[in-house]
């Protein structure tokens, strides 16, 4: 099946991003998670940079991608947590990402339909960042779910072990993959399918959300307030 890529801009704001009303896929994840890689993996060739150096992408890289006879959609690879260089100004955009379908409407563009990938790293399940990047997300997007990478890491017994881990930890199911191998791709472009059919955006007070739970070290401009 032919899947077209490119990519499209490196955002740094709030109006660097595409507001023409095509689905979104956010994929939010610590720094060393693979996002990249998983992005290279779907779309079958190197469009996304890759670096061996946690943190070095300051940016949301928005890549633009098409399957088959699918809609067109974007890739979003935000900021990663955990290994963040340079503050809040990260964290800020992370959080106006999410926050734009809040103000689309009288904005004069097109609403914006967002679906959030928490991406984490198979070998190690349920760490605490993730955990609380699971809980914000929960609260800013409505459509969700937990991608687990590098299974290819891990020998079998262990993977069934992680992914049992996993789903306990975020009460979700979890789709493990490799990048490497291809293993479990086929089932997040299922994933993709649903959103890129769900071109609907959801009402707007879905889209807000409060400061109850804070975002990880790296992603949380503001501290949790009690």
């Amino acid at each position: 099946m032919r899947i077209a890529a490119e990519f499209v801009t490196s955002a740094a704001r709030t109006t660097d991003f595409p507001r023409d009303g095509l689905p979104e896929i956010a994929l939010v994840g610590r720094s060393n998670a693979g996002k990249s890689s998983l992005i290279n993996g779907l779309v079958l060739r190197r469009v996304a940079r890759t670096s061996a150096a946690p943190g070095k992408t300051r940016l949301a890289n928005v890549y633009r991608v098409l399957r088959g006879n699918d809609p067109w959609l974007y890739l979003v690879d935000l900021p990663g947590y955990g290994y963040a260089r340079g503050g809040s100004e990260f964290e800020e955009l992370t959080r106006s990402y999410f926050g734009r379908g809040a103000r689309s409407e009288g904005d004069g563009l097109e609403p914006v339909s967002v679906s959030a990938w928490l991406v984490v790293d198979a070998r190690h399940p349920g760490l605490a960042s993730d955990r609380q990047a699971w809980a914000w997300l929960g609260q800013a997007v409505p459509d969700r779910a937990v991608v687990a990478t590098k299974i290819d890491k891990l020998a079998r017994g262990h993977r069934i072990r992680a992914r049992d881990e996993l789903e306990s930890v975020f009460e979700e199911s979890v789709t493990m993959v490799s990048s490497v191998t291809g293993e479990g791709l086929d089932e997040l472009w299922k994933l993709i399918d649903r959103a890129a059919s769900s071109r609907k955006p959801e009402p707007q007070r879905s889209r807000r959300h409060n400061n109850s739970s804070p975002l990880p070290k790296g992603m949380a401009p503001r501290p949790l307030k009690r």
